[in-house]
This record gives C-alpha cells, structure tokens and sequence, in this order.
C-alpha cells in the first residue's frame, strides 16, 4: 500500500485535488446550459466517479507488502471493521446530496457564487471539527486565521454575486426587457424568449442577448423563479459538504474507538472505495427517482431516453472521473498533513471562477464595481489556501 508521508508529498496531492475539484463543476454547468437534463448528467458522472475510486484502491492501494497493521486494499476488505465502514458510508451519502444539489444551485446563483458559499460553510464547519478529531496536529495560530480569510471571501463572494446581478438586471433593461422586484421578466418577454423573437444567433458574452439565449437553451429555467431557492439550496449542499471530511476521519482514524481491540483502522483506499459505493448508490436511487419525478419544473424523462442520450455523456464520464480522483488525492494528503489542512482544497472557487469567465463568460461587461470585488474575492481565497496548507501538520 502506497503511504503518503511527507508534508510535501501531501501539498501536492492537495494542489492536484484544487485543481480537479474546482474543474469537474465547470464542465457539468456547461452541459446543463448547452440543455442536457442534469439527471442525465449526473448518472454518467457517478458511474466513473465509482470507476476512479475503484482504479485507485486496487493501484495504490495494492502497491507494496500488505502487514497486520497497514493491510493493503484486498487483504482489508474481509476484515471485522464495519463501524468504520458505515462512517466512510455515511461521508459518501452526504457527499452525493451536496453534489446533487449544487448542480441545481449552479443554475439559479453561478458557478462561481455556488462554489464560495458552499467552500466557506465547509471550511468554517468542517475544519473546525478535523482539527479536534485530528487531536490539533495542525498550527491552529495560523490554521483559524486561514479559516477567517475565507470567511471574508465569502462576504466579498456575495457582494460580487449582488453586484453582478444589479449589472444583468440594467443589461436587460436596456435592451427592453423589463426585470421585475424578483429579477424576472415579464411573460409576454418569456414567450418571446420562446419563439426567439428579437434574440441573436450569436450574441456576444455579457450582453442581453447572451442572458437571453442561455435562458432558451439550458436545461433549468431560471427566469421568473426566486433566488431563494438556489440559496436555499447551496446552503443545503455547503452544510452537507462539511460533514464528509470528519465522517472520513472517523472511517481512517478510530477516534471514537468503535473497532474493536486488534483491529486496524481502515486505511484510506478501503475507506474511499465504500465512501464512493455509498456515494454512488444514493445518486443512482434519487436520479432515477427525478428521471420521472423531476424537480424544478425540469421535464420528465425516462431511462430508456437517459441509455440514448449521447449528447454530452464524454464530458459527464470525464466530470465523474475528475471528481473522484480528486476526492482521493485529498483523502491520501488529508491522512498524511492533517484533514484540516487538506480542506484547502476548498479554494476550488478560483479554479471554478477561472473557467466560469473563460468558458461561460461570466462578468463580462460587468461594472468596475464587481470587477474590483471579483478581484477582493480572489485574492482572499488565494491567501486562505496558502495558510490552510501552512498550518500542516503530520500524523504520528
């Protein structure tokens, strides 16, 4: 079994995982807007998401001799440790709800919003409880001053969300739709956006146009739906991501001390492995379910259309295995520096941000106002990362 033991060999795994973690979004939010159903979307991802977890149990997993104390991947599965197993279980299950949700939420708030709400819950919850469960190997003098940095780009985050929605609100205004108190626009305007009346073919980035051929085209209507909902539903998925780090922690660590005495703890790979079964068999039962039951006014579907929908499965396949490997590059640097410090990796909004201006161009034509917040925004959680992973420690 492959052991990551050195602080610099667990940064890496963290660096590598920011940036996979932050990439897999961006391409699910671009099928969603090119009108593939998120359902769709989401059991091709979890099929290679599964497919990641198990190419890494039996590689690193099974690298090395296996010995009573660290068993390689194989040799564990046939051990008495399943209070272990249903805590990586658990972790999974909330895991899957926090992806499911944030693929709605990136529809009604942004990519970029969606993903600073959801990271800033996460780091202000989750690392508070791997640093106690870790026993405080982290430096918590610079650990809680990195938590405090993403909590200020989480305020910045939701100025930058305000500003850039006054800003679509005057685009839209300006070309003669009319926004109203809940940022929508009128009826007769929403049934010439269905006809494409008075729309351009090839509207340019930031412009009314653009707003208004995204909206004809994407699979989750937006207009005339409240921003409660998409709010509602990131803080669902940011407090749903905060808790799969600890039940991770409990699933590799024992510190509740709820195997019994002899057995070894789960090492990480086998602990991933049911983490992603369990992850995997809530998002094939709640997707199926919206195959026909859909939500958010969605249309309903079926599982013979989902076997031949082709429109975008490569780009959901590839999503998948992004996600899942960057998972466990985090899982291997969190057991080696401290699961505190590897929540670094929830700086994964400057990667989202990143492709959310390059590929779907957001902020564009927007006031200098948001500008200089997107830049506030960026610069703080490019600080928060950088303290987070100084606060590394190393597990005894």
């Amino acid at each position: 079994m492959y052991v990551v033991e050195s602080k610099g060999g667990a940064i890496a795994c963290m660096l590598l995982a920011l940036f996979f973690l932050g990439t897999w979004p961006a391409i699910m939010t671009l099928l969603e807007r090119r009108g593939r159903l998120p359902q769709h979307t989401y059991l091709d991802y979890t099929m290679t998401n599964l497919l990641a977890a198990v190419i890494i149990a039996l590689t690193f997993g099974e690298i090395g001799s296996s010995t009573p104390e660290k068993p390689n991947f194989i040799a564990q599965l046939s051990q008495d440790n399943w209070p272990s197993i249903l805590f990586a279980m658990a972790g999974g299950v909330v895991l899957s709800l926090g992806n499911l949700s944030t693929q709605y939420a990136w529809a009604f708030v942004g990519l970029s919003v969606a993903e600073v709400i959801t990271a800033s819950i996460t780091v202000v919850i989750g690392t508070t409880l791997n640093y106690f469960l870790d026993d405080k190997i982290n430096r918590a003098q610079i650990l809680f001053p990195g938590v405090g940095c993403f909590l200020i780009a989480v305020c910045l985050g939701s100025a930058v969300h305000s500003s850039n929605a006054a800003d679509n609100k005057a685009k839209l205004k300006g070309a003669g739709y009319s926004p109203t108190s809940n940022g929508a626009i009128t009826n007769e305007e929403l049934r010439n956006l269905e006809k494409g009346t008075g729309i351009i073919e090839e509207a340019k980035a930031g412009t009314a146009e653009f707003l208004l051929e995204l909206e004809k085209r994407r699979a989750i209507k937006v207009f005339g739906k409240s921003t409660i909902i998409g709010l509602s539903i990131t803080f669902f998925a940011g407090v749903c991501f905060s808790l799969f780090s600890p039940a991770f922690n409990l699933a590799t660590n024992d510190q509740w001390h709820t195997l019994k005495e002899g057995v070894p703890h789960l090492v990480v790979y086998t602990a991933f492995f049911y983490f992603s079964v369990a992850c995997f068999v809530i998002a094939l039962i709640l997707n199926i379910t919206f195959l026909y039951l859909p939500v958010l006014d969605l249309p309903r579907s079926s599982f013979k259309a989902y076997i031949n929908d082709w429109n975008g499965r490569g780009w959901a396949l590839l999503a998948g295995l992004l996600c899942g490997i960057g998972n466990g590059l985090q899982f291997m640097g969190g057991q080696a520096a401290g699961y505190a410090a590897a929540d670094a990796v929830q700086a994964l909004p400057l990667v989202s941000t990143f492709w959310g201006i390059l590929l779907f161009g957001e902020y564009q034509k927007s006031s200098r106002r948001t500008y200089v917040l997107l830049f506030g925004m960026l610069f703080m959680f490019i600080v928060a990362v950088g303290v987070l992973m100084a606060s590394s420690g190393h597990r005894k």
